[in-house]
């Protein structure tokens, strides 16, 4: 064999060689950059799930708590026009929001759920408040404290807990949001433990003969 030939002999292996070589580099890049686009995919997608879960949980937390404070406001007025109230509505608003705070207790923020809790809270001292009227030694008094309760700081707690999840989620943007989260945070807190504390002074004189006898 000539040099001549040798040489188109050696272009001729070096040229397949090389192109099999860039074919299977190229083939490999094309199949990490599918892989690649797959676990985005994959990522944005796991991604939109947790938002549409988050924002389900988050709705279901808003309306057991709007449907807890109307049922406890209901049963109030009822009470204040003498008719009989079906407690049994009143204690399933109460169940549901229980099972839905306790599930949210789970996946909420820190922020949120210092909302939820104190909300929680309230909710709780509310449901007391209801409980007792039949009791109160004052029926007046009571009821109209009552209504002002679950029309005033209540209602105030229960926008505050939508607002607060509207934010979490990016539903809702307002600058000084934080600020006005606080202020009416602290104003919700105050307001149930001077309601606790009339609550718990109302009942100590009844007990007292109880603990005599």
């Amino acid at each position: 064999m000539d040099v001549t030939t040798l040489a188109v002999a050696l272009i001729g292996v070096g040229g397949t060689l090389g192109g099999t070589l860039g074919g299977a580099l190229l083939s490999q890049r094309v199949t990490r950059e599918q892989n690649q686009r797959a676990d985005r995919e994959r990522a944005e997608d796991r991604h939109d799930r947790a938002q549409e879960a988050r924002r389900d949980l988050y709705a279901r937390l808003n309306t057991t708590a709007r449907a807890y404070r109307v049922a406890a406001r209901d049963a109030v007025l009822a009470a204040e026009r003498s008719e009989s109230a079906e407690p049994a509505v009143l204690d399933a608003a109460k169940e549901a929001w229980a099972e839905q705070y306790s599930l949210a207790q789970m996946a909420l923020p820190k922020d949120v759920n210092e909302i939820a809790s104190s909300l929680n809270r309230a909710l709780g001292v509310g449901y007391t408040v209801v409980k007792q009227l039949a009791s109160s030694p004052a029926p007046d008094r009571s009821y109209n404290r009552a209504k002002d309760w679950f029309s005033g700081p209540l209602s105030d707690g229960v926008y505050l807990l939508r607002v607060t999840l509207r934010h979490d989620l990016g539903v809702e943007v307002e600058p000084d949001f934080e600020h006005t989260r606080t202020r009416m945070l602290a104003v919700l807190n105050s307001e149930r433990r001077s309601l606790e504390r009339l609550l718990s002074s109302e009942q100590a004189p009844a007990a007292r003969p109880a603990q005599a006898g």
